[in-house]
């Protein structure tokens, strides 16, 4: 028999249990649809966040009091215990680097859901509100559009005034310039000095929300009491990157008073190090759905055997007919091959398809872009295809091997 004769009839065959064949195929498509769904997701989000965690400049790092992506056991709980980095020791630190770096720049965000206003307009709650100094612009890749900057005089004399982005300014100011106007955020008023050039989305959040106070006005309105100062430093070029870092963890340790023998007790990071870090969280989440997949498909796989052993039983006497006048064994053996691999791949097709559109319908709501995983996939169609064959060829081979006399006789 002709291939394609061989094929027609093992497609004729999977279309008289429609049903049974689709229940028998939704198993694959699970397994597939959890793989490629998340490798999608991953894909498609890596570059977006990543773009969204390299906050820092270039050849920046930066101290705090927590690290940035949870930490080694204990959760933060264990890093409550830690003193908090106050605004004096900042102070000190950045006289005792003076020479080493000329970029450091002191910051504390507020989270506590803020909100501006302005002659009766009101942004949503839960802008990005801090407060730095001169060196904000370069230690987060900001620029500044219209206006100017915060300067050393404003941080000095703690002066009441704010540099906002272009989201806020469309909300409060959709026809007039923001300059000089005053606006208050968390009921406090400030004077508009500076407008952010627009930064655009990254991480799932808006990088136009955003409104920055000097870091002394912020500690004079909302308390300095639990709040701890992050600390970014720029190395002078990549080549004194790593001799800059061992100087200026050595500062930091001389103004958190530790002893010689004692742990840091701040963190330090920079872009790569946190990178690393949700490569590390996009691996452990990659492999979970490798996982559970693994075990869907092997289930599936379990359901396909089944499944044709009992298509086997039901077809023994037409099997019997076949072979009585010439079919091949070899004929037998690929058209039960071809069924099982053929609902294999027909489920790692639908599988694939709603992987791809789950994935991407993830990535859009952090506004990455769309994408195709075409190695995931192919990789995914190949597994169907062992799937089909490594669990399909048993039944096969049983049915091909039926002797032709016995199965004429089945009822």
């Amino acid at each position: 028999m002709k291939f394609s004769e061989i094929f027609r009839m093992a497609l004729g065959s999977l279309g008289v249990n429609k049903l049974r064949s689709i229940l028998t195929m939704l198993g694959i498509t699970i397994g597939v649809f959890s793989v490629i769904g998340v490798m999608t997701a991953v894909t498609a989000l890596r570059g977006s966040i990543e773009t969204g965690l390299s906050f820092l400049g270039t050849n920046m790092f930066q101290f705090a009091k927590y690290p940035v992506m949870g930490g080694p056991e204990g959760g933060r709980q264990r890093y409550e215990m830690r003193r908090d980095i106050t605004l004096r020791q900042a102070a000190r630190y950045k006289r005792l680097m003076d020479g080493v770096s000329n970029t450091i720049c002191l910051k504390h965000f507020d989270f506590g859901g803020a909100q501006a206003a302005y002659n009766g307009h009101k942004t949503t709650a839960g802008l990005t509100f801090g407060g730095s100094d001169e060196n904000f612009l370069v230690a987060n890749q900001y620029t500044v559009e219209v206006g100017r900057n915060l300067t050393p005089e404003d941080v000095e004399l703690a002066r009441p005034v704010v540099l906002i982005g272009q989201g806020i300014q469309q909300k409060l100011f959709p026809s007039e310039s923001p300059l000089q106007k005053l606006i208050t955020v968390k009921d406090r008023p400030y004077v508009v000095v500076g407008i952010f050039g627009e930064k655009g989305q990254s991480f799932g959040g808006s990088g136009d929300d955003i409104a920055i106070i000097p870091i002394t006005r912020l500690m004079s309105d909302f308390g300095a009491e639990g709040r701890s100062v992050n600390v970014a430093t720029q190395a002078p070029d990549q080549l004194h990157y790593n001799e800059t870092i061992e100087k200026a963890v050595t500062a930091m340790r001389i103004v958190r008073d530790l002893r010689p023998d004692q742990e840091n007790d701040f963190e330090v990071y920079s872009n790569d190090s946190l990178i690393s870090a949700f490569a590390k969280v996009a691996d452990v989440v990659s492999a979970g759905s490798f996982v559970i997949s693994g075990i869907a498909l092997l289930a599936a796989g379990v359901g396909i055997m089944n499944i044709m052993l009992v298509s086997v039983t039901e077809r023994t006497k037409e099997i019997g007919i076949r072979k009585s006048i010439g079919a091949r064994k070899k004929s037998i053996l690929i058209q039960f091959l071809v069924e099982a691999v053929a609902i294999s791949l027909m489920g790692g097709l639908l599988g694939i398809a709603l992987g791809v559109a789950g994935g991407n319908g993830v990535a859009l709501l952090f506004n990455a872009p769309v994408v195709f995983p075409f190695d995931w996939a192919a990789i995914g169609l190949l597994v169907c295809s062992s799937i089909g064959i490594g669990f399909g060829f048993y039944p096969a081979w049983k049915a091909s091997s039926l002797d032709p006399i016995e199965a004429l006789r089945f009822e």
